[in-house]
Formats: C-alpha cells, structure tokens, sequence
C-alpha cells in the first residue's frame, strides 16, 4: 500500500505487520534518543505495554476480589429507634 512500510522483528515469534512512513520515521527518532535500534525501541515499548496490562489486570482483580469479599467497617450494632428517642427525651 501507498504511504505504508513492510515491518518485521526478527525475535521468535515472528512479528510483521505495516506501518505508515510517519510512524516509523518518528519510531526511529524515538528510538535513536535512547540509543536503541528500532526494533529494541519496539521490543522495549511492546514489553512494557504488556507489563502495565498485566499490572492492571492484578490490581482489577484484587478490587472485584476485595469489593466481593466486603470490608469490615468498624463499629457496631446500632441502637433501636426506641432508644435513639428515649435519649432524646432525656436530653430536654
């Protein structure tokens, strides 16, 4: 396709894929700032991405874990309604 550049990794498991030429241009400049290769840049990011998903995914199922479980608040049982108004009457 027009405008489109051929990508490959050469890491097993094979990668390809096409990417448009502003997004390797500005991954190549990205990459030469941090003294990698593109496809070091590529691996970096890919790595990382999977390593935050991976993270969320922990954390997600910590909370609907916990949120499932309950939490214990404190306190505990609370007067009657009778009792709040005896108080009340006592007060005045």
């Amino acid at each position: 396709p027009a405008g489109k550049l051929p990508v490959s990794w050469p890491s097993s498991p094979r990668l390809a894929g096409t990417l448009d030429e502003e997004t390797v241009r500005e991954a190549r400049e990205l990459a030469a700032q941090r003294g990698l290769s593109v496809s070091a840049f590529l691996h970096v990011e890919l790595a990382g991405l999977v390593e935050r998903q991976r993270g969320y995914l922990k954390a997600r199922d910590s909370a609907v874990k916990r949120l499932r479980h309950g939490q214990a608040l404190g306190g505990g049982k609370l007067p009657s309604r009778e009792k709040l108004h005896d108080r009340a009457l006592d007060k005045r």
